[in-house]
């Protein structure tokens, strides 16, 4: 759904709309969309019409593609963890130029308390949509995450950028599900001109959330309808995740059994769970190029955590390759009892195989190309470094294959 520039200042907010930007340099949609709001940065923080210079609400913009700084919104659960505004060296955690770090630890430790969260603004989320300035409404969001220990809601940590290091926060939100029925203006206005009553037209996800806390928040959730992805969702991603598709695939081009490191490196990356890869010997690896386990740990000292055993295939294919059925009932074929196998390719897998993995209920976890992409730009590997840490994975795992 589509809402035009023209009827921007009447228009409610709707989760996934797009919200179409104007002809002018300064007709971006959100100003238009919510009053006194400014048009520019990611955090945008409206303040109250009493004079009491409280927050009424902020929006959180995102472009969703900056490398070193990977917003995310998981849509099946509504977590959305969003990076502070300390990205470059040069300036401390919450200094004058962090104005929306400090905001942050002022939210978040508001939490305790329903008289302190009366003064929690929510939280309206939007991403960049297409090449303009348009913008999609992702949701309403609470600060906290209930899934996670309170320590872990908003946490400092240190980056590395040239030779400087510096600090940022990660911060993480609930998009709330606010029902069938849209946000609606008059309650945004009322967060403006008069705040002390405006908590009658909240969405009642909001109202929960200001009298429980943590505990109130009801997710925005939305379970996958399974379907077989196409090929272009598969290889879909974008300039960046595109070049370093294509600089793995030039790497291992003359030595295809390198890749077997490569992908157990990049399954380690996506899930730090997975431990103890093995590489299995080339000529004898059993249609398994590495053997590995997921671990599942009670998260204390006295227990053993539950290792479950795991087979990764990997393919190092051109984007017009696809791994088929052959390929596919291959590692199916020798994944043992109690065991789940990983196929992963630069690549796609073609639509019968897969239709055959999810029809038939095999449990393989699939890892195509866009997987890849996302996987090196949530870990900080661009085409500026991809290099350099291909060399580093060739080198680590030289002298890896173990007899199977």
């Amino acid at each position: 759904m589509e809402v035009s520039f023209s009827d921007l200042e009447t228009s409610s907010l709707i989760v996934d709309t797009i919200y179409k930007a104007g002809p002018g340099s300064l007709d971006e949609p959100i100003h238009f969309l919510f009053p006194k709001c400014g048009n520019m940065g990611g955090f945008r923080k409206v303040r109250r019409n009493d004079g009491s210079g409280k927050l009424a609400y902020v929006i959180l913009y995102t472009t969703m593609s900056e490398l070193e700084w990977p917003d995310f919104l998981d849509v099946e659960t509504g977590v959305f963890r969003y990076y502070g505004d300390n990205r470059k060296p040069g300036s401390e955690l919450t200094d004058t130029h962090a104005k929306g770090n400090a905001l942050l630890e002022e939210v978040f430790g508001r939490l305790g308390c329903v008289e302190d969260r009366k003064d929690i603004p929510p939280f309206f989320i939007f991403k960049k949509a297409g090449a303009g300035r348009d913008a999609q409404f992702l949701g309403m969001a609470a600060p906290g995450n209930p899934k996670i220990s309170p320590d872990r809601d908003l946490v400092a940590f240190w980056r590395t950028m040239g030779e400087s290091r510096f600090q940022n926060y990660e911060a993480y939100f609930i998009v709330l599900d606010t029902g069938s029925l849209p946000i609606s203006r008059q309650w945004i206005q009322a967060l403006l001109d008069d705040h002390d009553n405006s908590l009658s037209l909240a969405p009642r996800a909001w109202k929960k959330f200001v009298e429980e806390g943590r505990d109130g928040i009801v997710a925005l959730r939305a379970p996958r309808i399974v379907t077989i992805p196409t090929k272009y969702e598969q290889l879909q991603s974008d300039d960046q995740g595109r070049r370093c598709l294509e600089a793995i695939r030039a790497h291992y081009k003359e030595d295809p059994y390198g890749f077997e490191a490569c992908a157990t490196d990049l399954v380690c990356k996506m899930d730090n769970n997975f431990v103890d890869f093995s590489l299995t010997r080339p000529w004898r690896d059993g249609g398994r190029d590495a053997l590995g386990y997921y671990s599942i740990s009670p998260g204390g000292k006295a227990n053993y955590p539950l290792k479950i055993d795991c087979a990764l295939e990997a393919k190092c294919y051109s984007p017009n390759s696809s791994v088929g059925v052959r390929q596919m009932s291959r590692l199916i074929s020798r994944i043992r009892y109690r065991q789940f196998g990983i196929m992963l390719t630069t690549s796609f897998v073609d639509k019968q195989a897969y239709s055959e993995v999810v029809e038939d209920g095999h449990p393989i976890l699939v890892v195509t190309a866009s997987d890849i992409a996302a996987i090196l730009r949530h870990n900080s590997i661009s085409p500026a470094n991809i290099e350099d840490w291909l060399a580093h994975v060739d080198s680590r795992y030289e002298y890896a294959y173990v007899p199977f």
